[in-house]
């Protein structure tokens, strides 16, 4: 427990900073009105899109790393972190391009106002294109956290929020003469911050300060290791992609029911995204510890710190659900005080809060597979979870309940529950074990 604490304690607080970047941002945004924060929660919705790539890419590198730190081949774990970051660079260029020139018809799928979609579409444009600093950040700050050092990481990603709560009001309201940006604002003092981050973290790996150097050599493409990397990854980039289209499906159902509905539940989801830091952060201090263990042929050490860290998450979540829906009304209240936005945001979390507790088994467990190597598990629990339960059901139950919202809230928490189940009774049959990377 100890080590798993040492881990995590430093990778919560770095998940924490990290999130609570698009906290500042919706705080600033909320001053411009319900359609900004409108557009924000629907930019940040197709922005997810992003991840299926960068999460597979740096679920590859934890497996292949911690594994490699645990049987002692640091050389060889260091080729690993330079041939992920040349994938992550190249991969967030293209990506972001392509994203820019998309921004206007992405947002107008997913419905909203004409207002919501133009100021969507101006959010978006500079998030995409800056959105390699996001790659290079993400899987740096992994390759660390796999070789077992979490307080770079922590570092990096809170020298990133003080940029980004310095520069959010100067270009979104125009300050210190720089013109005022509005939602395009809040975008780049994000892509500027993330930017710095991403130039420590770099500097750090290169100077092997941190346990873990890349040399100059390790920057040539290896093929071979980047097949390794995408064999392990692309499952991964799948199960989040599904989450992803999962997500942009959804907001297109709340769309349809106005920018009230759509801006109370960006706002709520914000608050969810906390609730859920700390599964990610004891999945990922999981995952590492699954990996490093299972290269010093350690299984039945892995199997107890990945039920630890399952079991402390959910005792987390009740916490955290407790919280939110005693004191929705005053907490949705922080960002956007239209009584209509308040009231809906409340339904919301007082339906789903309660619901992630199994999620706490789906994100931990989950990720303890994926650093053992099993990524093609969590994918097929994923998709048979969001696109057999909640698709249909937030399309459906809409039909039954009054309003009709809640419908589509109670799907989120059938979806969650039915998810946290299937990836609990997959890990309790430890084939994941024998995985060979």
């Amino acid at each position: 427990m100890r080590t798993l604490m040492r881990l995590a304690g430093p990778m919560f607080i770095s998940t924490t900073l990290q999130n609570a970047q698009s906290i500042i941002d919706l705080f600033w945004v909320g001053r411009l009105g319900s359609d900004a924060v409108a557009a924000l929660a629907m930019g940040g919705t197709l922005l997810m899109m992003l991840f299926p790539v960068v999460m597979g890419l740096s679920t590859g590198t934890v497996a292949l790393v911690s594994r490699l730190i645990g049987a002692g081949q640091r050389t060889e774990a260091a080729e690993v972190g330079g041939q992920s970051l040349i994938v992550a660079l190249v991969c967030g260029l293209l990506l972001g391009v392509a994203g820019w020139f998309a921004s206007e018809g992405l947002c107008r799928l997913l419905g909203g106002s004409d207002e919501v979609v133009r100021l969507g579409a101006d959010y978006m444009g500079i998030s995409f294109l800056g959105s390699f600093t996001v790659f290079v950040l993400f899987i740096g700050n992994s390759i660390l956290q796999a070789s077992g050092n979490t307080m770079v990481p922590m570092m990096a990603m809170l020298l990133a929020n003080l940029l980004n709560l310095i520069l959010d009001p100067i270009f979104i309201f125009g300050l210190l003469g720089v013109p005022g940006m509005g939602v395009r604002g809040a975008a780049l003092a994000t892509v500027l911050a993330q930017a710095v981050a991403a130039g420590l973290v770099l500097r750090v790996l290169v100077s092997g300060s941190a346990g873990i150097r890349i040399h100059t050599h390790h920057w040539r493409p290896r093929m071979d290791i980047v097949r390794r990397l995408m064999l392990i990854g692309i499952p991964s980039s799948g199960q989040m992609l599904s989450r992803s289209l999962m997500s942009a499906v959804l907001m297109r159902v709340v769309a349809g029911f106005g920018t009230v509905v759509v801006a109370a539940y960006g706002i709520g989801m914000r608050f969810h995204m906390l609730m859920l830091m700390p599964g990610f952060v004891l999945g990922n201090a999981a995952a590492t510890m699954v990996g490093q263990n299972l290269g010093a042929g350690r299984p039945d050490r892995a199997e107890r710190v990945a039920w630890l860290a399952a079991w402390m998450d959910a005792a987390i979540m009740l916490g955290s659900a407790v919280i939110l829906m005693v004191w929705a009304a005053p907490l949705m209240g922080l960002f956007d005080a239209s009584p209509d936005v308040v009231a809906m945001g409340v339904r919301y979390l007082r339906v789903v809060s309660l619901f992630y507790i199994p999620a706490a088994f789906s994100i931990v467990l989950g990720r303890a597979l994926q650093g053992a190597g099993d990524t093609l598990s969590p994918m097929v629990t994923t998709i048979l979870g969001l696109w057999g339960l909640q698709v249909p059901l937030a399309i459906i139950l809409p039909r039954y309940f009054t309003p009709a919202t809640d419908g589509i809230w109670w799907s989120v928490a059938v979806a969650m529950t039915a998810n946290g189940l299937m990836v609990a009774f997959w890990f309790q049959q430890g084939k994941w074990k024998h995985k060979r990377v």
